[in-house]
């Protein structure tokens, strides 16, 4: 297969740029112009081409696409262009720009230029800075000339980086990248934009409604206090900061603070119209979304916005400003967004979700055999710690009793505290004392001792990584150590990195944190195990993917899960299939109880 570095180069300006615009946007635009292409086949000289479409495009078809690894810095761009606008589909695709978060983690930049600085590789250019306004017509020959040689550059670059970074890299990754980016470049799903229309109407209608149902005056919504108050009685606890002018607790209801933000995103739609006027703005984050997937309906299928290695973790993330990783699915109206998206005429969707995926990774690596084995025979594990916690029999728990079962198992098995147990219960409607929650929390730590071992071990293991000693923890031979690095070692031999760890005596012990773009961030033993438990989570939901679309084609991930697209007359024995795949275990993994759950459906929301 040949390796095929390619790099765009496109119309862009002050109006009209990939910072004012999606990926989607930019490139269905009717205003978009590719004003040249540079080419390298393997270690051939790279070759500049500008002309009119027609011209490029009969340029770019005297390439073997179906037997060519297409290779950019940004792939989901470049690959798009290559695809919707030249209509060119080549065998597999490859994207230095994954492959570097995934090496370097998400903490550093993985721009060209960044990345060819650290690798010592050249210098990346500034001509594209005088190319700003100008279409392909406007360029003299001398200018087109220097634009050449600057895209030249890029992709022998781009094509230098993926010769040192690739050795020695996961084939199984570079699947996944290849994967992933079909998600995008070469979408599947279509969208119902006539339900999507009506929904936008019910939303706008129903935030009035709202608005006008909690009589919220502009009093109310601007002083933090009586604010604070209207999210208390919606059931929700006001975020705090540190106020850097007087050191003391604050709200958080700045537009820059995070956890505000995060409330724009809320299942309630009561609280979305709170924040959403507290910010000024005109629409909701449901109402934005809505609108944006009309718009794309407009100009074709729904390319898949993920983004490959997006977290710490090594988790898919969301991307080009539609995350498809928290579309809201509770409640009628919760769903329709879900609803909008939809299978091809003659195919069906499958959504396959592994069941409880973290609980039961931390169970094995913890070695705390009675719970895996509870989730390996299938008992309804929640019910159980109910039962604990309640003390009463099983078949005596009830439906409140188990949901604080559900919230312990999901929640306290990263050492949450009482107090965030408290403000984790209240933020799904159920108030419980502080008093109550030490309790529960004790409970749970100690019918789970190893697990509260597990977190003391991976405490012990950071300590001993500021030192550049090594300590193991967990299940042998699952995660290894990097002292070098300072970084843990996954099954899929990527790193978990921790970027200069540091370790401060203080009168309670030994506090740890390490670099992040945003500052220093705290980590500490409980933190670990959650990191590596989603690490290794996303190692096995890769793995059942690659799996899953060697039969069928694979159309989005999502958290734990993963949607397939298939013809209407194999629903039954593909789910089957799926099924099969989402409850196998890489050797690796071996006595890892997972189980999954899937439904079908024309629609993503009719999978549920």
């Amino acid at each position: 297969m040949d390796l095929i570095t390619l790099d765009f180069e496109t119309y862009y300006s002050q109006d009209f740029s990939l910072s004012k615009a999606t990926t989607e946007e930019y490139v269905r635009d009717p205003k978009f112009q590719v004003i040249g292409v540079g080419i390298k086949v393997n270690d051939n000289p790279c070759e500049w081409a500008s002309g009119t479409h027609e011209q490029v495009k009969e340029y770019l078809s005297t390439f073997a696409w179906d037997q060519s690894m297409l290779l950019c810095h940004n792939t989901m761009f470049d690959g798009a262009i290559l695809n919707w606008i030249f209509d060119i589909r080549p065998k597999a695709y490859a994207d230095t720009m994954c492959i570097a978060r995934a090496i370097h983690g998400v903490e550093t930049s993985a721009s060209l230029r960044a990345i060819s600085e650290k690798y010592g590789v050249g210098e990346k250019g500034f001509e594209v800075i005088n190319a700003k306004g100008k279409r392909r017509e406007d360029f003299t020959p001398e200018e087109l000339s220097r634009y050449g040689d600057y895209c030249v550059n890029d992709v022998d670059l781009t094509c230098k980086l993926f010769k040192m970074m690739a050795k020695g890299f996961p084939k199984t990754e570079l699947k996944l990248i290849d994967l992933t980016l079909r998600m995008f470049i070469e979408p599947t799903l279509e969208l119902d934009l006539g339900l999507l229309e009506q929904h936008l109407i019910e939303t706008r209608d129903r935030k009035d409604e709202l608005l006008e149902e909690v009589g919220v005056s502009k009093e109310e919504l601007m002083s933090n206090q009586k604010f604070a108050e209207l999210l208390q009685n919606l059931g929700v606890e006001p975020p705090t900061k540190i106020s850097l002018t007087t050191g003391k607790e604050t709200f958080a209801f700045a537009k820059t603070d995070e956890a505000f933000k995060a409330l724009a995103e809320h299942e309630n739609d009561k609280v979305q119209s709170l924040v959403s006027a507290r910010l000024g703005t005109k629409s909701t984050l449901e109402e934005t979304r809505t609108q944006r997937f009309i718009d794309i309906a407009k100009r074709g299928k729904l390319p898949v916005p993920i983004r490959y290695y997006a977290a710490h973790t090594g988790r898919w993330g969301g991307d080009d400003k539609i995350n498809l990783q928290n579309l809201p699915s509770r409640g009628v109206n919760g769903k329709k967004l879900k609803r909008g998206i939809i299978a091809p005429e003659g195919y069906t969707l499958i959504d396959a979700d592994s069941a409880q995926i973290e609980a039961r990774v931390l169970a094995w690596l913890a070695e705390q055999d009675d719970l895996t084995q509870a989730f390996a025979k299938g008992e309804d594990v929640y019910v159980k710690m109910a039962s604990r916690i309640y003390g009463v029999p099983e078949e005596d728990v009830t439906k409140d009793q188990r949901f604080v079962g559900k919230t312990t198992i999901l929640g306290a098995g990263y050492g949450m505290g009482a107090v965030r147990f408290t403000e984790q219960l209240k933020n799904f409607g159920f108030d419980m004392e502080l008093h109550e929650a030490r309790r529960v929390i004790n409970i749970y730590r100690d019918a789970n001792w190893k697990i509260k071992h597990l977190w003391r071990d991976a405490q012990n293991m950071l300590i001993n990584l500021t030192r550049g000693d090594t300590y193991e923890f967990g299940r042998a031979g699952v995660i290894g150590i990097s002292s070098l690095h300072k970084a843990l070692i996954l099954p899929s031999n990527l790193l978990l990195h921790y970027t200069d760890l540091r370790a401060t005596p203080t009168d309670k012990g030994v506090d740890m944190d390490y670099q992040t773009r945003k500052g220093r961030t705290r980590i500490y033993g409980g933190k670990v195990i959650e990191n590596v438990c989603q690490a290794i989570a996303r190692c096995i939901i890769g793995e059942q993917m690659l799996k899953i679309a060697s039969k069928y084609k694979v159309v989005m991930t999502v958290h734990d899960s993963i949607v397939c697209c298939v013809p209407d007359d194999e629903v039954f024995e593909a789910q089957q299939y799926v099924e099969t795949c989402m409850r196998w275990c890489p050797d690796w993994a071996e006595g890892l109880p997972i189980n999954c759950e899937s439904g079908a459906g024309k629609s993503y929301g009719d999978c549920e």
